[in-house]
């Protein structure tokens, strides 16, 4: 009953039309038995010795069979339709509501979330919960009346008969009982619902790394993962069948077997009582009705595991929503100048007992360009995102022109800041819709600007629409280098005052990363840049240099201090040059 109610609250108005689906459901069923008592009737007046009132009592009984089995088939369409409504109106708020909570969600969230993950919660649980309320719940009434009406029939016509009926029928309920109350099964749904988002993930991953996987002929290895996590939902759904095996045989064999039972019974009561027509009369009866019985059963059954399904649905909606959007200040102040401050700064990830940023302080002059060098993992990363506010820092404080980032709105946070990542993001629309995120109401001269200053032109141009061409359909893509002049194009239009730059040309080719280098400069001129690099070459005239390993700040300076320092950054530059010898080395030789 706790997923009913809170399913209720995503109803709105239309929660009262579920009750009288319910109701109808249940007129439907009362309904749907009725032709079996009219039908019964009928069968006794055919073996009733008085033929002149048996023929219109026959048409009487056949009319209101077939008038009680339209009103049920009625009954029910109506229930369906308002279990409909109501469905469609909870299934449509879980997704509004779902989405107006994860736009508000700390940046960071989505790197920690995949995609695919979070379509599958938001849009495949949205859908549980519809099936469940449009088409499980009406039949909720049904599943407990029309049993209880069974049982009193059964009683009401032959007890003997009746008892006969009986015994076999609560034994099968106990096996069914036995399967449904099992702890393993109640734990099911869980690792169902788990698996289902696993391999959701998984195959999206994969499908979208097709061409990567196609290129360097790494099929069998890719599909690895996609493999296992469908491996992992056989075993899983192959032993919890393992668990259904012997009670559910058994519930078939007895339920099945009613007949078996009633017949000795039925022979004993006519030797007994010698009323060959009155006890095979009941017999038909019994026999019409007890199947009734038994899908009432194998309903409720079903009922029970869609009630746990959208309970588990709607718990992982709501632990996915959970995450608790960035505080907004009360007052925020406007951003008055552009110098970037860390000041004691340390930050772990959420479920992480590691720092990942641990007592970071250093101060970026308005204007001036500061780079962030070190080992993977090192920090790099999670120091740029925490400038836009991807993340809050657990301890200390980041500025923007001497005010706390907490204190000023995250709209114009963002306003002031602009960030260019190694992973691009383009939407499946024109080039010029892609570029006019930076500024939606930028004029076409600006965007023509954007796209010249980007490096962006013989793009544009080879294009058979030019700007209006639309990418990712029609068999239109762009390389990597050219996602991500785009993506600086982007950024170009936007002209933010502060830049960071992750990783911006790490996947480029040297024609792209040269194009790439070009329309950074521009982007970063007489901007506070703040920048992560593999590359050592791209930061050798910044201002200065930020070596940061383990969390931590090792060096800083520039690039001929940190080199006459024979530390990490002089070992780091080392390694660099070599690899760049090796590069070069190896293509002449090639060649």
């Amino acid at each position: 009953m706790n997923t009913l109610l809170r399913l209720q609250q995503y109803m709105g108005a239309r929660k009262a039309l579920l009750p009288g689906a319910v109701v109808l459901s249940a007129l439907s069923s009362l309904m749907g038995m009725a032709p079996f008592i009219f039908i019964w009737l009928i069968v006794r007046e055919l073996f009733n010795t008085s033929a002149d009132a048996t023929g219109d009592l026959i048409d009487v009984y056949a009319w209101w069979a077939m008038g009680t089995a339209i009103g049920g088939i009625v009954m029910y369409f109506l229930a369906l339709m308002l279990s409909h409504l109501a469905a469609f109106r909870a299934e449509i708020n879980m997704r509004r509501q779902a989405m107006q909570k994860i736009v508000r969600f700390p940046l960071g969230f989505f790197d920690n979330h995949t995609s695919g993950r979070i379509r599958k919660i938001i849009d495949d649980n949205a859908g549980i919960t519809h099936a469940f309320l449009a088409h499980q719940m009406p039949d909720l009434a049904g599943s407990i009346l029309a049993p209880l009406v069974s049982l009193v029939l059964i009683f009401v016509f032959d007890w003997k008969l009746g008892l006969a009926c009986f015994i076999p029928m609560i034994a099968a309920m106990a096996a069914i009982m036995r399967f449904m109350m099992d702890e393993k099964g109640r734990q099911f749904m869980k690792k169902y619902m788990t698996s289902l988002e696993e391999m959701n993930t998984e195959a999206v991953e994969y499908v979208r790394g097709i061409p990567v996987v196609k290129v360097f002929q790494q099929t069998v290895f890719s599909f690895k993962n996609f493999y296992d996590s469908i491996r992992r939902y056989k075993d899983m759904v192959y032993q919890y069948t393992l668990l259904g095996e012997k009670p559910m045989s058994a519930y078939a064999v007895i339920i099945q077997g009613l007949v078996y039972f009633l017949i000795p019974v039925a022979i004993l009561l006519v030797g007994r009582s010698g009323d060959v027509a009155g006890v095979l009369l009941n017999l038909i009866f019994y026999i019409l009705v007890t199947p009734v019985f038994a899908s009432s059963i194998m309903r409720s059954i079903y009922l029970k595991r869609a009630l746990e399904q959208a309970g588990e649905a709607v718990d992982r909606m709501e632990n996915l929503t959970t995450v608790a959007p960035l505080p907004k200040a009360s007052n925020p102040k406007p951003v008055t100048g552009h110098e970037i401050e860390f000041r004691e700064v340390s930050f772990s990830y959420p479920g992480s007992e590691q720092k990942a940023v641990d007592g970071i302080s250093f101060t970026l002059p308005e204007g001036k360009t500061y780079a962030l060098v070190g080992a993977s993992g090192g920090g790099k990363t999670t120091i740029a995102r925490l400038v836009p506010r991807f993340w809050d820092a657990d301890a200390g404080r980041v500025a923007v022109g001497g005010t706390d980032v907490k204190e000023i709105a995250p709209e114009e946070l963002m306003r002031n800041v602009s960030f260019v990542f190694q992973n691009t993001r383009l939407f499946k629309t024109s080039l010029l819709e892609n570029i006019r995120y930076g500024s939606p109401h930028a004029t076409r001269q600006a965007i023509d600007r954007a796209v010249e200053l980007a490096q962006c032109r013989e793009i544009v141009d080879k294009l058979p629409k030019g700007l209006s061409t639309r990418i990712g359909t029609e068999r239109t893509y762009l390389s990597g280098g050219e996602q991500q002049r785009i993506v600086l194009a982007r950024a170009i239009l936007k002209d933010a005052p502060i830049v960071v730059l992750d990783e911006a040309t790490a996947f480029t080719d040297p024609e792209n990363e040269h194009l790439i280098q070009k329309a950074l400069r521009t982007l970063a001129r007489e901007k506070t840049v703040l920048m992560i690099a593999h590359r050592l070459s791209s930061v050798v005239d910044v201002d200065s240099i930020l070596v940061i390993d383990n969390g931590r700040i090792a060096e800083q300076g520039n690039h001929r201090n940190l080199i006459d320092q024979q530390g990490l950054y002089a070992r780091m530059w080392h390694e660099y040059q070599k690899s760049v010898q090796w590069t070069v080395g190896r293509q002449v030789r090639d060649d």
